[in-house]
């Protein structure tokens, strides 16, 4: 009997804990489990070198309409052997505020040589790199890669995901011809299921027709 009471408690207590997401947003594990998903801000392995406030587990959250689009992509590239590997979806605001903040902190340059080499940290602002306002706060702009299912690796895109420069333009010229066709078979296929490129960063799209275009949200990401 203390057994079932206990079971029965931590089943309430999980249930309670559970994270209860804002209608129009799901966990895309939950409708496309195949998605290999890697959130940077959750580990250490970003442009700051530590995790980033609300990212509380590496559960990728985003509107149900981008999930719906990123299913057809994947139904897409698993023809081919390949998928897509995702490094960032909703982003809470707090986690937009951690950036400003570590932006302002100019003594903080832990990770410059693999994010920034070239780029003086009081210069991020003005450069357009942080904002206190992100595109991803509203829930349908993903940052994402391909990588080759049988290899796990990596196509390989001439920059890593966030380096701040001009290498990770899309349409960079200073590229090997691999690295263009990998850039443009992302970029094609983004497109042709509706989504717009961001033409500063070549891992970043957002729905044409996002469901929220005005509102920024701040709940954070836990585990569903």
């Amino acid at each position: 009997m203390k057994k079932i009471s206990l079971l029965i408690t931590f089943l309430f207590s999980f249930i309670l804990n559970a994270q209860k997401l804002p209608k129009g947003f799901v966990y895309l594990k939950d409708l496309v489990p195949s998605i290999k998903i890697e959130l940077r801000y959750y580990s250490n392995h970003n442009f700051i070198g530590k995790p980033i406030d609300g990212y509380n587990s590496n559960s990728l959250i985003i509107t149900r309409e981008t999930a719906k689009s990123l299913k057809k992509i994947q139904q897409e590239l698993l023809q081919k052997e390949l998928s897509l590997k995702i490094f960032d979806g909703y982003r809470p605001q707090q986690a937009v505020d951690h950036f400003v903040r570590w932006a302002k902190v100019l003594n903080d340059t832990l990770m410059k040589a693999q994010y920034y080499p070239k780029v003086k940290k009081t210069n991020l602002f003005k450069s357009g790199y942080i904002a206190e306002k992100s595109g991803h706060s509203r829930g349908s702009t993903i940052d994402l890669t391909i990588i080759n299912i049988k290899t796990g690796q990596a196509l390989d895109m001439g920059s890593v995901y966030d380096y701040f420069g001009i290498q990770s333009h899309p349409l960079y010229q200073n590229l090997s011809k691999k690295q263009k066709q990998n850039r443009m078979l992302l970029r094609n296929i983004m497109l042709n299921h509706g989504f717009t490129p961001y033409e500063n960063e070549w891992w970043h799209f957002t729905l044409k027709k996002e469901p929220f275009p005005n509102t920024y949200f701040t709940f954070p990401i836990s585990k569903n």
